[in-house]
């Protein structure tokens, strides 16, 4: 009788078990399809533009015509002036906060007001950004005022990043470093940052993925609604394709005539977020067989 119940608990447990297995695989295929689905909307709605002249020439006749070569070059420079200002800023706190600051009531107030950050609505970015270096600084609408505030913007992700794959690193590691002869800096650049820079990476690039696709913080700090030129000077406007996107598909002089043009740059942006975050992944798992093989 005992073995009876056995066998049929263990049944209902197997059965219990595939059923969540099948709803987890249900609900991943669903994300699939839904990305699909969007981008094959997307890419039917606008392949009619989509060419390498829609990619390479300015824009003409009120952004109805030509290509997007100028906000594509917009958006690259401002994501890598933003990284350039989030990375080294962001990593260098996330190893501070994990590996030097004590247990405190300061640390602890830190990790708390970086949670918050990440959570403020990027329109607050763009509005502090126009008060602290558009006008405050002098920078004016620029790139670089653009790049500070989207740096702003990343840093959250940075810093938690960096702390959540040092935290993941065990202390044996750190305490056999130490027990050599290694000081606290050298345990740290030369053992613990190694094995934690597959993560890092990862989440680096992700907030490239990020910053690449937000209007809001560049709408007041450097975004021009039409500019059919390059930059020459970090003190330039430029044009940006998130902020391209939202113009001709909402203001533009003729918003029925641009709208493959609109659906086009839609693509090329999620097309650059794809491409981050295949990078991410491609760059997660060589870093994370180098630290395996070393």
């Amino acid at each position: 009788m005992a073995f009876g119940t056995t066998s049929s608990s263990h049944k209902s447990k197997k059965l219990a078990q595939s059923a969540a297995f099948f709803i987890f695989r249900l609900l991943s295929f669903s994300v699939v399809a839904i990305l699909l689905v969007i981008l094959g909307f997307i890419l039917v709605q606008g392949i009619s533009v989509i060419s390498w002249e829609f990619l390479t020439e300015m824009p003409r006749e009120g952004m109805t015509e030509g290509g997007i070569f100028p906000a594509l070059v917009g958006t690259l420079c401002l994501v890598a002036g933003s990284m350039l200002f989030a990375f080294p800023i962001g990593i260098l706190s996330g190893i501070y906060i994990h590996e030097y600051a004590k247990d405190s009531w300061f640390k602890r107030f830190v990790k708390l007001m970086t949670n918050n950050l990440a959570g403020v609505p990027s329109i607050v970015f763009g509005l502090f950004g126009m008060t602290l270096f558009v006008n405050q600084f002098g920078f004016g609408d620029s790139i670089l005022a653009g790049s500070l505030t989207l740096g702003l913007l990343a840093l959250p992700v940075v810093i938690r990043t960096t702390e959540e794959s040092l935290k993941s690193i065990d202390d044996s590691f750190r305490i056999g470093s130490l027990a050599l002869g290694a000081t606290k800096w050298q345990t740290v650049s030369r053992v613990v940052l190694p094995m934690a820079f597959p993560n890092i990476i990862t989440g680096l690039i992700l907030s490239i993925g990020r910053v690449s696709g937000e209007t809001a913080p560049i709408l007041f700090t450097v975004a021009a609604y039409f500019l059919p030129k390059l930059p020459t000077s970090i003190f330039d406007q430029v044009m940006a394709l998130p902020y391209h996107l939202y113009v001709i598909s909402t203001s533009g002089t003729d918003i029925e005539a641009s709208r493959a043009m609109a659906y086009g740059t839609a693509f090329v942006l999620i097309l650059i977020v794809l491409l981050a975050n295949l990078l991410a992944n491609w760059l997660r798992r060589y870093f994370g067989k180098k630290v395996k093989m070393n």
